[in-house]
């Protein structure tokens, strides 16, 4: 009898293991596929297709408005000011997220931990350390180039 026993408890124990091991493997899984996405959204992306000049259209980019493009592999955007354009890095200097645009404000804000910065890139408030970089902007009849 005790054999009996002892092969009935070794089948239901494999059997714990197995559902155990394959429990763990569905939640890793699943965290996985919630977590990439969040990270690849905050983060900004490789240094694919990395070109040295960009050309935007004027008509694209409306009097103080933004529009976010890539550039040298890293988000960007230029913004129509009253003064010009002016281009500058979308990577918030605090721990990389790429910042959004708030037009009703006239600012950016990094959507992380809530840095803000005025349309030249400065430090307004939060923990970013440094301003967002300038890139070079000259206006080329009906274009903007950028770099």
């Amino acid at each position: 009898m005790s054999m009996s026993i002892k092969t009935v408890k070794d089948a239901s124990d494999s059997k714990r293991g197995f559902l155990k091991l394959l429990f763990l493997s569905v939640m890793t899984v699943s965290f996985g596929g919630v977590i990439y996405p969040i990270i690849r959204y905050l983060s900004p992306l490789s240094q694919q297709q990395a070109s040295e000049k960009i050309e935007i259209l004027k008509d694209e980019v409306p009097d103080g408005k933004a529009k976010f493009f890539t550039y040298k592999g890293n988000p960007a955007v230029v913004i129509h000011t009253k003064t010009g354009f002016t281009a500058l890095s979308a990577v918030c200097t605090h721990l990389g997220c790429i910042v959004k645009w708030l037009e009703d404000k006239n600012e950016f804000q990094c959507p992380c931990h809530a840095g803000r910065f005025d349309i030249t890139g400065k430090v307004l408030s939060g923990p970013p350390p440094k301003p967002l970089p300038q890139i070079a902007v000259a206006e080329s009849g009906a274009k903007i180039v950028i770099g």
